[in-house]
């Protein structure tokens, strides 16, 4: 790939499957540099072959379809340029779209009722005054905060614009203009997320924190919602939802994903437990949970009966990671996707045996399940029928962002439905990575992968880049990836992997550095580039290596540059790089650090902290350091980045600065296209000036 090719970098949503299974609509979605914004239509596309996919919308970016239950509606996000998203719904066959919503910050999540007469969605209420369009923000009033949790990376400030569930009636003629009028399921001060009908029409069920301690941890209910609630009193505030999971009582789990059973007796969960403290999130690995729907109505919100209702869990508390907000009932299974050695695995687990442990803290023996999908996929999205006839996901490839397959559940046997990648692999411009191992000093295994650069085009010994992500709990995939495919088609071999540290590989893995940043992790990945310098067939040069990463992966870029002067020159992006200032600034700063360095509570502790901390260290950086970070970033805020490039610039170390106006920690990922493009420019600019290919 070379800069300019971000535009044709496809991705699929997550599908959404026809009631009668026979039609996939998927919206697809592209980065657009003319435009400066992610553009994108719905697709339809026949699940069982005999016709190529076609284009159903045609608007400026349609995102998230949904069915209605007689098949004849798609309901949909479509947002104008520069414009919010709002409802809209089309003709299953075609048609021009008609909008239903006009909420000033927009829309999301929209789900047909049961009956199909209604149609539930998510949207943030600003505060009187607040977020008003055209108007001088730095005018508006000054917030008051309490509470710890008051803003979020690439969200902002929420305590002003919380988020909440509201429904519409579908008119029985859509016409353009005509907006039916929204009622509210919730109000106050509370977040809602994931929702989903239950069966009965009458209620949904969704995510939220309304537990009393919800500001001092991290957990989350699952919470009933009344979809037709009576005329509220103006004078009387707004009941909270009811929760089902009990994070008041005794419950840990931080619930993610919900979803209902056909027959609604059995509540799906995806949650990671939070420990006694709620806020033990290292390494805590999502899992399969299921709740008795039925005995969790019947018992009494917040008293001994409802605390007796727990969650029994279905998948093993230490080798199974599962992804958020990927979960869907086929049949007698349930579909969840499972993070692997760098793949993202179709697994389906058995429906049989839901329901609630017999005590608090019971689990169901953990269900090994079946691999639907495997290595190399990296499973993105899944729908499913509700007898599972049919079932569909989105999953990346080596050699793809992403395409929308079938899955036959009886044999395995998997169908691409569309080949969004095509443009980008004719360019020539890919290069396929091939896995690689090695052995820390310890003798632990560490994996990962190495893509070279054309041979033809770039003869001899290649410079080497060894590339760090972020999390740390995260990992590299199979996954088409623009970074490494970028700098391979520039000329350098990358080197990636997945140190101690990473998700995928079990939660002793995870926890291996906590309280122990820059250890065994330094260990991993230098062992990973040492590999792959040693082996002769690669063409390494080990006197060209830069070194590069961004968040976790600008930690760990910064900490080897204060432990070795090897690398020739290094890329710290969007670093977490002071421990100590990180606290207060970064949006997670009340909790992230502690749990992962150390708290600076005592002199034991600061003295520990202190040990993992770039910023402790920096005055032994010799290497030339670009540092890239966003104004808007806080969830490693700016003041990190510039501090490390003030720090090594009054020492005589050469450095520079990129700072990204308007961006937030994601920029890399979802900034603005052009964004994008201007900082690989920049990032090709800087390896071609301290390690010319």
């Amino acid at each position: 790939m070379i800069p300019a090719d971000l535009a044709l970098l496809r991705t699929p949503g997550t599908p959404a499957l026809s009631p009668d299974g026979t039609t996939v609509v998927v919206s697809v979605t592209s980065p657009d540099p003319g435009t400066d914004e992610y553009v994108g239509r719905l697709w339809t596309v026949p699940v069982h072959g005999g016709a190529s996919p076609s284009p159903l919308t045609r608007g400026h970016r349609d995102t998230a379809p949904a069915w209605s239950p007689d098949g004849r509606w798609i309901a949909f996000l479509r947002a104008e340029p520069k414009g919010k998203p709002q409802l809209h719904v089309v003709e299953a066959g075609g048609g021009e779209p008609v909008r239903l919503t006009d909420a000033p910050l927009g829309v999301a999540e929209p789900r047909f009722s049961p009956d199909g007469t209604r149609i539930a969605y998510l949207a943030r209420v600003p505060d009187e005054g607040r977020y008003v369009e055209g108007e001088d923000a730095g005018a508006e009033p000054p917030r008051h905060i309490t509470t710890y949790q008051y803003r979020g990376d690439g969200v902002g400030f929420f305590r002003d614009r919380p988020q909440h569930l509201f429904v519409v009636d579908v008119p029985a003629d859509p016409q353009p203009g005509r907006l039916p009028e929204p009622v509210p399921l919730t109000a106050g001060d509370v977040e809602l997320s994931a929702h989903r009908w239950l069966p009965d029409g009458d209620h949904l069920v969704a995510v939220a924190a309304v537990h009393p301690r919800r500001e001092e941890d991290l957990l989350a209910d699952a919470v009933l919602v009344d979809a037709r609630p009576s005329t509220p009193d103006p004078g009387v505030p707004a009941p909270l939802p009811r929760p089902l999971t009990g994070a008041a009582e005794r419950s840990t789990l931080a619930v993610d994903t919900v979803q209902p059973s056909p027959d609604g007796h059995t509540l799906w969960l995806l949650a990671s437990d939070q420990g006694p403290t709620g806020l033990e999130f290292v390494a805590s690995q999502t899992g399969l949970f299921s709740l008795d729907l039925d005995a969790a109505l019947e018992s009494d919100s917040g008293g001994e009966a409802h605390a007796a209702v727990v969650p029994r869990r279905h998948t093993d508390v230490d080798a199974v990671d599962l992804v958020p907000g990927v979960l869907a009932v086929a049949g007698d299974e349930v579909l969840v996707a499972d993070q692997r050695r760098g793949a993202v695995v179709l697994l389906a687990l058995p429906a049989d045996g839901a329901g609630s442990a017999p005590h608090p803290g019971s689990t169901a023996a953990a269900a090994e399940g079946r691999v639907l999908l495997d290595a190399p996929a990296v499973v993105l999205g899944v729908a499913a029928t509700p007898d599972g006839s049919a079932v569909v996901v989105a999953a990346a490839a080596p050699d793809s962002a992403g395409d929308v397959l079938a899955v036959d559940r009886a044999s395995g046997a998997t169908t691409r439905l569309t080949d969004l990648s095509a443009d980008l692999r004719s360019t020539g411009r890919l290069h396929a990575p091939s896995e690689l191992t090695a052995t820390a000093p310890d003798g632990y295994p560490v994996h990962g992968w190495v893509a070279l650069p054309d041979a033809d085009r770039h003869p001899g010994s290649h410079p080497v880049l060894l590339m760090i992500h972020g999390g740390p709990y995260a990992q590299y995939t199979h996954a088409l990836f623009d970074e490494v495919q970028v700098l391979a088609e520039a000329g350098y071999a990358v080197v990636l992997g997945n140190p101690r540290g990473s998700a995928g590989y079990g939660s002793a893995h995870g926890r291996a550095i906590q309280r122990a940043f820059g250890t065994v992790d330094t260990d991993d990945v230098l062992a990973l580039l040492d590999a792959a310098l040693a082996d002769p067939a690669l063409r390494l040069d080990g006197a060209r290596t830069g070194v590069l990463g961004g968040s976790y992966g600008g930690y760990l870029t910064a900490w080897l540059t204060t432990r070795t002067d090897r690398f020739t020159a290094a890329i710290v992006e969007r670093g977490f790089l002071d421990p100590v200032s990180f606290v207060g600034s970064s949006d997670i700063g009340w909790f992230f650090g502690q749990q992962y360095v150390g708290d600076t509570g005592t002199p034991e502790g600061a003295t520990a902290v202190a040990t993992q901390s770039p910023m402790a260290h920096v005055g032994r950086v010799r290497t030339p350091t670009l540092v890239i970070h966003s104004e808007h970033d806080w969830r490693c805020p700016v003041e990190q980045g510039q501090r490390w490039f003030v720090e090594l610039k009054r020492r005589g170390v050469p450095s520079e600065l990129l700072l990204f106006p308007g961006e937030g920690h994601e920029l890399s990922r979802s900034g603005r296209p052009r964004h994008r493009v201007a900082r690989f420019e920049h990032v090709l600019d800087w390896w071609s000036r301290h390690l010319p290919v």
